[in-house]
């Protein structure tokens, strides 16, 4: 993260009073603002049917960074911040309301002496997103991206689109008013210090990146598992399904930053190339692979941290009968010069005993059988876990002799922690990329033909699973880690997963 300030500019929060901007938008720009990463004309308009005045607006968002800050900021700070807070009450759907907004807008630019460059935020649902975009271009609140003039830029949230003609109608309907170019679609994972440092860790350190290809590693895996349920969103998750909600956009993100190519430059365009080389590399799966390398699971009653909860067909507004997913596997192989051969395991899973986010690489075992002549066990292969959350960090698992007279392998484990290492709490994944945007940094940001190819991928599993019958469900306990059939999966190749 740049020390100097962001340029001056207007943040404009559509659903300025909702949850999205209550618990992570207005509590990364408050850090940005104690930091001093905000300039000082920048000013935070709140766009909302639900918002009031701006000193109501004002008194909301500070009882938010009570409930949802980091804490220990003095009271000074407090202030200054809220004097950046202007609400705008306004109405999605009216082109009346744009024109208030744009009203409101250039008289605080005024105010506040602002070159008039604006941050749109779309905390709104996904339904809505096209139409926000369209409207912003209609009413005249968005420059040209040409010359030296004020910018506009778009700050996108997923799920980008629930298919792949969707996703494309979707961008066609952003890029009536803005370009690739001025289109931030945020994915926080990426924000996450472990996922920046996936890169720094590969190719910054020598003996690493020789490491990393087909020749020396076994297999991957890449967990995002969740102990929570669909904690109210039984609507939202009984269209999208976890295939959609986390496969498409957090584990195949993930996938691409741990499988692509060095690239020759640390630019946004040409990191993002490499990330959609690898997606355009993965073997599109046959029906019959689909069936075989892909496992759905939903949740059943259970319990969680000896806490009973209930099944996903018990949570509120989904059906008794329900098929969707709460769980899913699948096996990718990824068909280029390095990892040609080298199975990669992605699972998610909601209901599961731990929360946790990482990627496991799992080397090969040496091939030679000297421990095993001298009368001792070969140990468990080694292998470098990257922690994305909640316990930020890296781990290598390694053997090493046991202290004694006789030879005995252990296995041992190296450890590095962010917050034991640098003595402080790693920032929010949102004040970076806030950040980013605000400087015109989209190397942490998906691009229209990395989202596009993604669902293309996640597509030819689902059409596959939309005319097979799901397996019997639910087929796994709450608080297990999932269906029997993800251990067969592994078991099929001589693997097991490995538990975090």
């Amino acid at each position: 993260m740049s020390p100097a300030p962001a340029p001056a500019a207007t943040i404009v929060i559509f659903g300025g009073s909702g949850d999205l901007a209550r618990r992570k938008l207005v509590p990364a720009l408050f850090e940005l603002h104690r930091q001093g990463l905000l300039a000082p004309e920048t000013a935070i308009v709140g766009f909302a049917r639900s918002v009031g005045s701006d000193e109501a607006w004002r008194d909301d968002l500070d009882a938010a960074l009570d409930e949802h800050g980091r804490g220990g900021a003095d009271a000074g700070a407090r202030r200054s911040f809220a004097a950046r807070l202007h609400a705008v009450r306004g109405d999605l759907r009216s082109d009346a309301s744009y024109g208030e907004l744009k009203s409101r807008l250039e008289a605080i630019e005024a105010e506040r002496g602002l070159p008039g460059n604006r941050l749109y935020y779309l905390a709104i649902p996904p339904s809505g997103i096209g139409d926000a975009a369209r409207r912003l271009g209609a009413a005249g609140l968005v420059h040209p991206v040409e010359g030296d003039g004020p910018f506009s830029r778009l700050v996108v949230e997923k799920p980008f689109g629930h298919d792949l003609a969707s996703a494309h109608a979707l961008n066609e309907a952003v890029h009536a008013s803005f370009r690739e170019r001025q289109v931030f679609r945020i994915d926080h994972y990426l924000g996450k210090e472990t996922t920046q440092n996936i890169l720094v860790f590969r190719l910054g350190n020598g003996i690493f990146e020789p490491l990393w290809n087909r020749r020396y590693v076994d297999h991957v895996q890449i967990t995002v598992a969740e102990t929570i349920g669909v904690e109210g969103r039984g609507k939202f998750f009984e269209e999208a399904g976890i295939f959609r909600d986390v496969v498409q956009n957090h584990l195949l993100q993930l996938l691409c930053l741990v499988a692509m190519e060095p690239p020759v430059a640390f630019e946004a365009n040409v990191v993002r190339d490499e990330k959609v080389k690898v997606l355009r590399s993965v073997r599109p799966p046959s029906p019959q692979e689909v069936l075989r390398d892909t496992v759905r699971g939903q949740y059943a009653p259970g319990a969680i941290a000896g806490r009973a909860v209930a099944g996903y067909r018990e949570e509120p507004d989904v059906a008794a009968a329900s098929t969707r997913e709460t769980y899913a596997a699948w096996k990718l192989q990824i068909e280029n010069w390095r990892w040609a051969g080298v199975p990669f395991y992605l699972r998610a899973g909601k209901r599961l005993p731990k929360r946790v986010t990482e990627i496991a690489i799992t080397f090969k075992t040496p091939p030679i059988a000297l421990f095993r002549h001298a009368g001792c066990a070969v140990g468990e292969p080694n292998v470098l876990v990257l922690r994305i959350q909640p316990d930020e960090g890296i781990a290598l698992r390694i053997g090493a002799k046991r202290p004694g007279p006789t030879m005995r392998v252990e296995t041992v484990k190296m450890d590095f922690r962010y917050a034991e290492q640098f003595g402080e709490a790693t920032p929010d994944a949102y004040e970076r990329l806030l950040l980013d945007a605000l400087n015109g940094d989209g190397t942490l940001f998906a691009r229209r033909d990395e989202v596009e190819a993604a669902w293309e991928l996640v597509e030819g599993v689902l059409d596959v699973w939309a005319e097979s019958p799901p397996p019997d469900l639910p087929n796994y306990e709450a608080g297990t880690w999932g269906p029997e059939a993800a251990t067969e999966l592994l078991a099929r190749d001589g693997r097991r997963w490995r538990r975090p």
